[in-house]
């Protein structure tokens, strides 16, 4: 049976989540593999220079970065940790290869950026001729150094935009695979849309009026206090607010007065189920909330501006492309958007293009691994 490394960490949640959907499909699918889920971060902890300096790891960096809002220049943030990722990239290669020799994996699958030139060598080093194949968990890549390096491996890619740019820095069209989409949990395929009745009572049983709209604000695992002034700037509409591991956010949230229904979650693994509640989507332009909100056919809202992620700025022009919501500048104007969202003829089209989106690429990939392999 062939070995998969599955490369993941967890600066974000999106990175696990993906890895654990794809391998999740695969195990439910039977397909000859071992997969092995390896957690980069841990990996090279000892060479982690933010820990030694912080106590933080990189990834919790990253995370508390999310969580309190600290995102504006984030792009120098990023030359910085690039700066000193190539600081530590002799180490890092030679701790990979280290673990390669040991390991033997026939296959070794990155569903992380910025450590994939670190991955690439380290292969080639220890086991020449394994497969490296680099899965993009945006929508497209964020150069230098992102997620595409100048090295011999594939890439799958989730949109054409990722696909020109991979083959604009020379890659063969053999090696760039384009599937349809961002990875999902399965779950999000499984979830039927309730019967009205059906979805009319579990709407009550939160609190909602059942025949006025419910927006859904989701800011990603670690949630944000952007959360707090959106609620207030839409105290007259019924709100579901998922707040992620912060839990200091939904106690806020759930003190504060509000005219309207809201119901207010913390982390959940029932994302899916919430989302078939709600009719419409509010949060930051996150290449798997997004993706979840259309595979739900959730029209969205997003704001793009200096303070979002450099690599997430692609997804709010996807957004505009796709015609599946409407992108501001800031959620100053977030009353208005949702009134323009809601007016009946706009919400019509909103919601025909997300029904036009078919995303499969969960089920897309093992075949695209099976073949590499």
């Amino acid at each position: 049976m062939k070995k998969l490394d599955f490369i993941y960490f967890d600066a974000g949640g999106g990175h696990r989540a993906a890895a654990n959907a794809l391998r999740q499909v695969m195990v439910e699918q039977r397909r000859p593999f071992e997969i092995r889920m390896v957690n980069l971060q841990e990996l090279l902890d000892s060479l982690d220079i933010f820990r030694k300096l912080t106590g933080l790891r990189l990834q919790d960096v990253y995370n508390l970065m999310l969580k309190k809002g600290w995102t504006l220049g984030s792009p120098q943030l990023t030359a910085a940790m690039h700066a000193v990722i190539r600081l530590f990239h002799p180490q890092q290669v030679r701790a990979l290869a280290r673990f390669w020799r040991e390991s033997r994996p026939d296959m070794v699958v990155s569903l992380v950026p910025n450590f994939n030139r670190a991955l690439g060598e380290s292969l080639r080093s220890a086991l020449p001729g394994v497969p490296l194949v680099t899965i993009l968990t945006d929508l497209a890549d964020y150069p230098p150094h992102f997620w595409i390096e100048r090295q011999e491996q594939h890439f799958i890619c989730g949109s054409e935009r990722a696909v020109e740019q991979a083959l604009a820095m020379g890659h063969a069209e053999s090696r760039v695979d384009r599937v349809s989409g961002m990875i999902l949990n399965p779950r999000f395929y499984e979830m039927e849309p309730l019967p009205p009745e059906e979805r009319n009572r579990a709407r009550a049983s939160l609190g909602f009026d059942p025949a006025l709209p419910v927006g859904l604000v989701l800011f990603g695992g670690e949630g944000s206090m952007a959360m707090l002034k959106i609620a207030a700037r839409l105290a007259g509409r019924q709100l579901l607010l998922i707040c992620g591991h912060n839990e200091k956010l939904r106690a806020k949230l759930q003190a504060r007065p509000h005219p309207a229904p809201v119901w207010v979650e913390g982390f959940t693994t029932e994302v899916p189920h919430y989302m078939r509640l709600a009719d419409y989507f509010i949060g930051k332009p996150g290449p798997g909330s997004i993706s979840e909100a259309v595979a739900m056919r959730l029209p969205a809202i997003v704001e793009c501006n200096a303070w979002t992620l450099p690599q997430e700025r692609y997804n709010a022009e996807w957004v505009r492309e796709q015609g599946v919501g409407i992108v501001l500048p800031n959620f100053r104007a977030i009353a208005r958007a949702v009134d323009e969202l809601l007016e009946p003829s706009a919400y019509a089209r909103f919601r025909a293009a997300t029904e036009r989106n078919r995303n499969r690429a969960v089920f897309e990939i093992p075949d695209i691994l099976e073949t590499l392999v």
